[in-house]
């Protein structure tokens, strides 16, 4: 097994990649194929694939924000069961964050991601791949150490149609565990950075983004 990054729009393991998250996820979690040109030449961005006998069976992606010492984990995607990719993509993925953070002369605090709820929104099939199946990915992440931020939380539709997304829970993992809450003011700065690309917020976004200006701190919850 290979842990490839993909650098480049032309890269033949990328157009194997967007088929791949294609199949996997619903329309508005995927973007476009011509807008990954930037994000892909973006030295912050990673996109890694996991290439086994010339096949992408596995990606993730993620960035590292060295101002905030804490990462994004975008996506990541299992393709196939009896090959530990699980296991092999969260490995590598950290192993890169905390070199990226120790050349920023830090320890990384943490890393964010979206994890879809099963309990609110069943119909997040996966393609039918059953090892992506929301339930067994809430487990892991739990199991990897990730916490559900105390947030009604929504996210704008990454087709830039206005329309605001739920069935999700915005979560962070911090490297020590004893950590149970985080400033509010990160998550604000963070997630107003995160979807600056995109130029149709919903209100119900708007809204969230005001409530947190409000806070102090934001609790991490059991998953």
């Amino acid at each position: 097994m290979e842990f490839k990054r993909i650098t480049n729009i032309e890269d033949p393991n990328f157009k194997k990649l967007h088929d791949l998250m294609g199949q996997i996820f619903p329309p508005e979690e995927v973007l476009e194929y011509e807008l990954w040109k930037e994000p892909l030449e973006d030295p912050s961005i990673r996109v890694f694939v996991a290439v086994y006998e010339e096949e992408v069976v596995g990606a993730t992606e993620y960035r590292y924000y060295p101002d905030w010492n804490i990462a994004m984990t975008d996506f990541t995607i299992i393709s196939k069961p009896g090959l530990s990719l699980g296991r092999f993509l969260a490995e590598n993925r950290l192993k890169d964050l905390k070199q990226l953070a120790a050349q920023n002369g830090k320890e990384l605090f943490g890393m964010f991601a979206e994890i879809y709820d099963p309990y609110r929104v069943e119909h997040h099939e996966f393609g039918g791949v059953k090892v992506m199946d929301p339930y067994v990915r809430r487990e892991v992440l739990s199991h990897l150490g990730y916490k559900r931020l105390d947030l009604a939380y929504v996210h704008p539709s990454w087709e830039n149609n206005g329309e605001a997304v739920s069935g999700l829970d915005l979560c962070f993992m911090p490297i020590k565990e004893e950590i149970a809450e985080i400033p509010a003011s990160l998550v604000r700065d963070f997630l107003t950075t995160y979807y600056s690309v995109l130029s149709n917020k919903p209100q119900k976004w708007l809204d969230m983004v005001e409530k947190l200006a409000a806070k102090e701190t934001v609790a991490l919850l059991p998953l």
